[in-house]
């Protein structure tokens, strides 16, 4: 399925236009691997999609792969969606029901058959009928359905929307295996941060209509300026660690990253993995002195780097520790008693169980 280097691509979209109630003003650059769009419902992310898949023509703006241009208002070009090498994947599998799965298959092309069941994990299922499917096993055959067509793009419309957290945890390892083993740009549309966060390597921040802050996610999410874009649950930064230590009588596991070091509650992942990991701002308590007699089992030194006041009574702390970029979620109350200020040396405190691998 890995295709050569020099068939890699990226996506630039550059799009205007008004659909219903949403005018769109939306531009961003996809690398390869998976780019997220992330925000609220209405936001436009489906729009985005069905643009890049030929199903909305917007108005003015371009569209490209590579130097495949789909649209190009400036020069009347417009390529219809039969013409675009793109696999798309609904939130709902959209398999012919009186095909069996290889039918299903086949119906989207004749390429790497073999190769798509061994990556997916069809085996077991190609003589069998979509009523007979989980919703997660019909998920898996509608991606394998789109990559038949050796797409040169796949776009994911919130693919797990529909299914319940097992299954759901189910199908991830596979678009993990999609994400890792191709070199096909994917454009993950969803409004859920724990599959954004294991996923993306890559974000778009949408609000009715708009890009508001696109770049590598780590870098995104690290960014306090966006708290009022994110639910509650969602906020929070990420760190790349390296597992380091297991700690079999205590059942704690140890990771390192540029910041330090971290415990956290549980046999995690194996020693000499490096994984990504979730901080929730919320779950960060400062100080400005180092903590004592504390439950708490991860105590960070950080550097203040901004201070973002909120109309809500809240405050989003920007914080590094190494070279990673935290951030926590306190009352502006706090920040005013503590007198927070930028370049200000503090400390960290994160429960061990208050954070989990992305």
């Amino acid at each position: 399925m890995a295709r050569a280097a020099g068939a890699v691509m990226t996506l630039d979209v550059h799009i205007q236009g008004r659909l219903g109630a949403t005018q769109f003003d939306a531009g961003f650059v996809a690398p390869v691997g998976v780019t997220a769009l992330f925000g609220p419902s209405g936001a436009g992310k489906t729009s985005i999609v069905n643009a890049i898949a030929g199903l909305w023509r917007p108005k003015t703006g371009r569209i490209a792969l590579g130097d495949q241009v789909w649209c190009d208002s400036a020069k009347g070009l417009w390529t219809p969606p039969h013409k675009r090498r793109v696999g798309y994947v609904f939130q709902d599998a959209r398999l012919f029901p009186h095909l069996s799965v290889q039918d299903n298959l086949r119906y989207g092309g004749q390429h790497d058959e073999a190769a798509l069941v061994e990556l997916l994990g069809l085996g077991d299922l190609l003589t069998r009928k979509p009523a007979s499917l989980s919703g997660g096993e019909a998920q898996r055959v509608a991606l394998a359905r789109a990559l038949m067509r050796r797409p040169d793009l796949v776009l994911m419309d919130e693919p797990l929307a529909s299914l319940d957290g097992p299954r759901k945890a189910d199908i991830l390892p596979y678009l993990e295996r999609l994400r890792d083993e191709t070199q096909v740009p994917v454009i993950y549309v969803s409004h859920a941060m724990n599959e954004v966060t294991r996923l993306a390597s890559y974000i778009v921040l949408m609000q009715a209509g708009r890009v508001v802050q696109a770049g590598p996610v780590t870098q995104v999410l690290g960014d306090p300026a966006q708290a009022h874009l994110l639910a509650r649950g969602d906020r929070g930064a990420l760190l790349d660690y390296t597992i380091t230590a297991h700690d079999a009588d205590d059942m704690v596991t140890t990771l390192t990253f540029s910041g330090g070091t971290l415990t956290l509650a549980g046999q995690i992942g194996t020693v000499g993995n490096r994984m990504r990991l979730r901080v929730p701002a919320h779950d960060i308590i400062l100080s400005l002195r180092p903590p004592t007699g504390l439950s708490a089992q991860n105590v960070l030194p950080v550097t203040v780097t901004s201070v973002h006041s909120d109309t809500q009574g809240g405050a989003a702390i920007g914080l590094q520790a190494g070279n990673t970029a935290l951030w926590a979620g306190i009352t502006a109350k706090a920040a005013r008693e503590l007198d927070l200020q930028r370049g200000q040396h503090i400390y960290a405190i994160i429960k061990a169980t208050a954070v989990a691998p992305a």
